[in-house]
């Protein structure tokens, strides 16, 4: 059930944040991503906390990125990483073209 809930969310050009609200890196990317104008719909951050499935859940992510950690940015269905590789992309020039790649951008 967790995989089903993962890829649905991930399917399409858009952003997601798997996320815990407390949590200082999901913090950091959100504050990033906040920086760009996204189309309507095409941002979208999915709180994990006090799921019924979140340790299946990041059990999946650890399969699928690598990492079981939060957050889990996804720009289309490429998981980017978590908030420092998303900081690191912002400062590089590098996710804006991921963005607007995908079609995200306003």
């Amino acid at each position: 059930m967790a995989q089903q809930f993962v890829q649905t969310q991930i399917k399409g050009d858009k952003v997601v944040l798997f996320i815990k609200p407390t949590c200082s890196y999901c913090i950091m990317a959100k504050e990033v991503l906040s920086k760009y104008k996204f189309k309507p719909g095409h941002l979208e951050c999915v709180d994990i906390t006090g799921r019924s499935d979140m340790d299946n859940m990041q059990e999946y992510f650890l399969e699928l990125t690598g990492a079981r950690t939060v957050p889990r940015v996804f720009i289309g269905e490429e998981c980017v990483g978590g908030g420092s590789d998303v900081t690191a992309l912002h400062k590089s020039g590098k996710l804006e073209s991921m963005l607007q790649s995908i079609g995200a951008l306003q």
